[in-house]
């Protein structure tokens, strides 16, 4: 099977040199070699040979026809490495190239001995192994974790351990256990399935530090790993886990997305992580992105090259996957997002909301009934609000969502530390958005002027018009340390620019357009579930913007299961068999269309939307927002705040366009004593949801970069 290209729709050329991003090579041949018999050489563990890390990568060479693998000489910086290269059944050689000083390498391939010499060059920009590589200046202070994960204490900045591996098996009882020898076979070892055949279920476990963050990878063992020749018990492929939450960062992390797992494993799928694929960890898909780019290529320059790789996590693992696949398309081929929202900046309004919606209810608006309430936020349960203060607020104020492992004597203080630590979600977006030299906060895209609360609760006759005026008026906002004051939310129109141009709010558009995608919808909107935050509408959100940039949405199929064990694992199997068999049937497509042509044309037959009537039955039908249907009358789909407010589906608009309030849009009348009250509180006018938001325009480009301060390496794509 062939490695899969990471692609990208667009070069953006500024980031660097384009013959460095392309991971194609310079071959200079005689004048009558023909057309498609030049030698060729490119990076395979990281495709991009301008974003290599570590000091080592992968290379390919591709001798001319009816040129012996052993008339080819293949140096690096001079020195010859041909030794390290081993001959692969396609007729290329294939060997780890090390020992890469940090930036410009060169490596070069040369024939000779049978027809005119060739020769293939290639320039490999090699970065440290701590990073950054495209992410930027990374956070500081920055707190080890190390230990979390078993490993050696480590030192700031970099956090780096030794790496370490260990190994586990899998019982017949169906539990995993430790293994000290793995070369020993328990009397109660399970076997794995791998290609249909038979293997001793033991499991290579291997820990280390990457990019600042614990990298984890795990694979079931036959032997020591080789890039160059890969064993039998892995079936080629990849599955990379993403962890939930968002939170601000400044510290290791003590989890991954998880890699021993059953579902992967037995079926011979490697599965890796790292501690800033978790969201909590770090609100970035940017390093998120960055530190996926480099556990994978580690794990290349290891196992040897992967076929596709899937996604797979859920919540803020559902928009790293998201968001990854949009801006650095070919991290993940295919992405398998669990009860999704798109990015964290869209769910940042109606959390915000919920907040201050919370704090009106229990004050000025305390009269308001449960369903008023209900029909003001639009969720299926108004205790969705009340969760999503619980649990996620605090990530608007400036220490409120601090880490344990972040001391407080670190932490901002605007007396006593005025520059210690902001556990603000948006600190992780400081390389993009920047600060604002007032405050020195990260500049805030978060905006409620002329938002219309409970718009819909008061057209349907839920809310009066004496209720939709008060809670207009008495509303109030956050501040730029999330303390609430009288005043709306007002959005850096710098933050909103950037957020858009960069794709931080993810506009389907890019890498999304070429991505096969099984929207994982565990139903938590039902009875028992009505406070959890993971509401079903973001699935038809993203889905809205897929059809709104591209015309279809036929690349992203949704999946709902009720939120049972059975039906979990029954969606999950089959999730993950349709999404290899879709990315396979796109590696095999030979034709002359485009990516986003075969995406589409080779979707499996039976792989479309549809919903779990129970662990054994599963039905195909067309999802649609509103619901309809067999599944919408199962799995009702509801609203949230925005939405109430006039937000189309899309909910990209994070600061409305403003128009005039006519009282002639209502369909109600407002004394004199309401009107006051409204023209109060929306004194520039209302939103105008019909207009663009202030600041929307279509991206930039994809494989943006923000730079490395450390090497200079990657320069910035534009200033900041």
């Amino acid at each position: 099977m062939a490695n899969r290209t990471w692609r990208s729709s667009v070069v953006v050329a500024v980031l660097t040199a384009p013959a460095l991003l392309t991971g194609t090579a310079t071959a200079v041949a005689a004048p009558d070699v023909p057309q498609g018999r030049q030698l060729t050489i490119e990076t395979v563990s990281n495709p991009r040979p301008a974003l290599v890390s570590g000091g080592q990568v992968l290379v390919r060479v591709v001798p001319p026809e009816r040129t012996h693998a052993g008339r080819v000489t293949v140096s690096t910086n001079g020195h010859d490495v041909t030794a390290n290269f081993r001959a692969q059944p396609d007729g290329s050689l294939l060997g780890l190239v090390t020992g890469l000083r940090d930036g410009a390498n060169d490596v070069s391939a040369r024939t000779s001995g049978h027809g005119p010499d060739q020769r293939a060059n290639l320039r490999v920009t090699n970065h440290p192994i701590t990073g950054p590589v495209f992410s930027g200046s990374q956070q500081l202070p920055f707190y080890c974790e190390t230990q979390a994960f078993g490993l050696p204490a480590a030192s700031q900045p970099f956090c780096s351990a030794p790496t370490q591996v260990s190994y586990q098996y899998r019982t017949t009882s169906g539990a995993f256990a430790p293994l000290a020898d793995p070369a020993t076979r328990p009397a109660d070892l399970a076997t794995a399935t791998v290609n249909g055949h038979a293997v001793p279920y033991v499991v290579r476990v291997e820990r280390g530090t990457i990019d600042r963050a614990v990298y984890e990878m795990a694979a079931l063992y036959a032997g020591a790993p080789s890039p160059v020749a890969p064993d039998h018990s892995w079936n080629g492929k990849l599955v990379y886990t993403f962890g939930g939450g968002c939170n601000a960062g400044y510290h290791q992390g003590a989890s991954t997305g998880g890699v021993v797992n059953d579902l992967f494993l037995a079926r011979g799928y490697a599965v890796a992580s790292s501690s800033l694929n978790v969201l909590d960890t770090n609100c970035s898909p940017i390093i998120s992105a960055e530190a996926a780019m480099m556990v994978k290529e580690h794990f290349v320059e290891t196992y040897g090259p992967v076929a596709h790789t899937i996604g797979w996590g859920g919540s803020g693992g559902a928009i790293q996957q998201y968001d990854i696949a949009e801006n650095y398309p070919g991290i993940v081929d295919g992405i398998v997002p669990g009860v999704s929202f798109p990015d964290p900046l869209s769910v940042g309004g109606p959390v915000s909301d919920c907040r201050l919606l919370n704090q009106y209810f229990a004050g000025p608006g305390a009269s308001f009934t449960a369903a008023q309430k209900q029909a003001v936020a639009g969720f299926a349960s108004y205790d969705t609000c009340v969760s999503w203060e619980q649990t996620f607020a605090n990530r608007a104020t400036a220490t409120g969502s601090c880490t344990a492992a972040i001391p407080v004597s670190a932490r901002w203080d605007p007396v006593t530390n005025p520059r210690g630590v902001k556990c603000n979600s948006t600190e992780q977006l400081a390389n993009q958005i920047g600060r604002d030299p007032k405050t020195g906060f990260v500049r805030s895209p978060l905006d409620t002027t002329g938002v219309q609360y409970g718009l819909a609760a008061l057209k349907a006759g839920t809310i009066t018009a004496a209720q939709f005026a008060d809670l207009n008026a008495a509303i109030g906002g956050l501040d730029h340390t999330g303390k609430p004051v009288a005043q709306r939310i007002a959005a850096d129109p710098k933050a909103l620019s950037t957020v858009y141009a960069d794709d931080i709010v993810n506009s389907a558009s890019q890498g999304l357009r070429e991505t096969p995608i099984i929207d994982q919808r565990t139903d938590l909107d039902l009875a028992g579930f009505g406070n959890d935050i993971h509401t079903t509408e973001w699935s038809y959100v993203m889905r809205q913007r897929l059809l709104r940039a591209n015309g279809t949405a036929g690349n992203q199929v949704i999946i709902e299961n009720h939120a049972t064990a059975a039906e979990a694992a029954a969606a999950g199997g089959y999730e993950l068999d349709a999404m290899d068999r879709w990315l396979t049937a796109i590696d095999a497509d030979g034709s002359h269309r485009s990516l986003q042509q075969k995406v589409l044309a080779n979707r499996p037959p039976d792989l479309g939307d549809g919903c779990y009537l129970s662990a054994g039955s599963r039905i195909t039908e067309k999802l649609t927002y509103p619901a309809s249907g067999q599944c919408g009358a199962l799995y009702p789909v509801a609203a949230n705040t925005r939405m109430v407010a006039g937000e189309n589906l899309a909910l990209d608009v994070l600061k409305c366009r403003l128009k005039p309030l006519d009282f002639r849009d209502y369909p109600v009348a407002f004394t004199a004593a309401e009107a006051k009250k409204l023209r109060a509180a929306f004194p520039g006018g209302v939103c105008d949801y019909s207009r663009p938001g202030v600041g929307q325009h279509a991206p930039i480009g994809t494989w943006l970069s923000y730079g490395d301060e450390r090497t200079g390496t990657t320069p910035p794509t534009k200033p900041r």
